[in-house]
């Protein structure tokens, strides 16, 4: 008993000291979990400038995608519990993947949530296919003819899945899922009206395309209406409450990271979070800024499980094999 209390002791002593002495000149790596270039890459390398000014050490950006995002969550599973290396991705690798046979690292036991960034709304889009003016034309469509309105996502048992299905549930309607292997074909198929709508992360393309006429707008999932696109209904307010879905972002860690390491970490990205300039360029490209604590963000993610479970229990989603 007396070696367990005295190794425990010099356990404690070590991960206090170690955490005091956190961060030093050693670069913080943060793992992307998706392709450089989009708009998580965007926000990830903004906050990473500001971290690295704030913290007084280089903050490099590691593009690590792949498997919806489970392979760069997976590299901060398995990475040292030291405070060098964090993740940056949407809780869908814990709180939706997990229920798909998908996973390689266990969400509750390899992974500890840090703090929420934000939240990237998604946009359901007609392209030159529909003849859908709003929503309610889309839904009045696909009861006139079940199953010839299709809908692309990201992929199967995505969250625009997981929105399709929802919708089919509420409205008693039957809508083609496309399952597309990421973003980039499933636009350029949009662009040519492979199919008649979507659903994507809202982004400055997606903008431009709308503001061009190439797609048209029929509802938003977010927490309320977007600045940008003050005329387009959240599907909330269409009244489908559960399919109003959207992607929370956020900064995590390997399971073990010292928690004085993890608070400092929470405080720091809060902090950046509050600059002007960090909010400028999340909300100029319709992501809200988030924030809060780790117990929050650990409750989110544990709450979006739980609704994720239940869904794709109800509607017998298989996940990619």
């Amino acid at each position: 008993m007396k070696k367990l209390f005295v190794g425990a002791l010099l356990l404690s002593t070590v991960t206090l000291a170690m955490a005091q002495a956190w961060p030093t000149a050693k670069p913080i790596r943060i793992v992307v979990a998706y392709p450089a270039g989009g708009v998580s890459d965007t926000v990830a390398r903004a906050l990473a400038d500001k971290l690295a000014v704030q913290l007084g050490t280089p903050v490099v950006i590691e593009n690590k995608a792949g498997a919806s995002g489970s392979l760069g969550v997976d590299a901060v599973a398995k990475a040292a519990p030291d405070g060098y290396t964090l993740g940056f991705a949407a809780v869908s690798p814990l709180a939706l993947n997990p229920h798909l046979g998908k996973s390689p690292f266990d969400p509750q036991k390899d992974i500890a949530p840090v703090v929420s960034v934000m939240y990237s709304p998604v946009l359901l889009l007609g392209t030159s296919a529909s003849k859908a003016a709003d929503f309610k034309d889309l839904i009045a469509a696909a009861q006139a003819k079940p199953g010839a309105v299709r809908w692309a996502t990201s992929g199967q048992a995505s969250l625009g899945h997981i929105m399709l299905e929802q919708i089919m549930g509420k409205s008693q309607v039957q809508i083609t899922h496309v399952p597309y292997k990421g973003g980039g074909q499933q636009m350029n198929d949009a662009l040519g009206g492979q199919y008649e709508v979507l659903s994507t992360n809202a982004g400055p393309a997606v903008l431009q395309h709308i503001k061009a006429g190439k797609l048209k707008p029929l509802a938003v999932g977010a927490p309320a209406r977007l600045d940008s696109l003050p005329q387009v209904p959240t599907l909330a307010e269409l009244g489908q409450p559960a399919a109003n879905l959207s992607s929370l972002f956020g900064i995590y860690a390997p399971a073990q990271t010292p928690v004085v390491v993890l608070e400092r970490i929470n405080t720091e990205v809060n902090k950046a979070l509050a600059l002007p300039d960090i909010r400028n360029k999340l909300e100029a490209t319709d992501n809200v800024p988030t924030g809060g604590t780790a117990a929050e963000f650990a409750r989110q993610i544990a709450q979006e499980s739980e609704n994720n479970a239940r869904i794709i229990r109800a509607a017998g989603i298989q996940g990619n094999q």
